[in-house]
């Protein structure tokens, strides 16, 4: 995966359980977010100086960059059918796509699985997850032709668990090509 289609992702991490649920993302919120991603390409400029001082000048402008916006979103164990609670957070998702600030921009659905289950059930299943999660995209309003939904099994585990319930996910990244 090149690395910059996955510069900035929106994480809508898919639990088997309820765990320490954040609150609810509202479609401002995630709109901010992606508009505050909008800048994807990397900064130029000239440094005169040493290779150490524009290396430091560098490492202290260079701000944090947030890498995710994370939604609590449950599967059940085992399945790629969205729950009521699920439903009520891809809502919000939905109407951030659909607003006008995002109207340019196009997403991947990735799914993915923790490591229970074969190699070829588990890339299957997280194929599933993402095209759940899209279909519903869709029904509410947002373009087919902005999402891409693809399953990537076990192989990119979200924690070093990778049996985790963590890892059970799906993730929207901004399609930069």
């Amino acid at each position: 995966m090149r690395l910059a289609s996955s510069a900035f992702a929106l994480a809508a991490v898919l639990f088997s359980t309820h765990v320490s649920a954040d609150p609810l993302q509202k479609s401002e919120d995630i709109v901010k977010f992606f508009t505050g991603a909008g800048n994807l390409g990397a900064s130029r400029g000239i440094c005169v100086g040493t290779e150490e001082e524009c290396k430091s000048k560098n490492d202290k402008s260079a701000a944090p960059s947030k890498t995710g916006l994370d939604m609590m979103i449950n599967f059940a164990l085992d399945s790629a059918q969205l729950d009521q609670t699920a439903r009520t957070e891809l809502d919000e998702f939905a109407k951030a796509l659909k607003d006008n600030r995002l109207s340019t921009f196009s997403f991947v659905v990735e799914g993915h699985t923790d490591a229970s289950g074969s190699t070829r059930y588990n890339q299957d299943l997280s194929q599933r997850r993402a095209q759940s999660v899209a279909a519903f995209l869709t029904a509410n309003g947002v373009q087919a032709a902005r999402l891409e939904a693809i399953g990537l099994g076990k192989s990119h585990p979200r924690v070093a668990n990778p049996y985790d319930p963590v890892n059970r996910r799906v993730e929207m990244r901004i399609r930069t090509e």
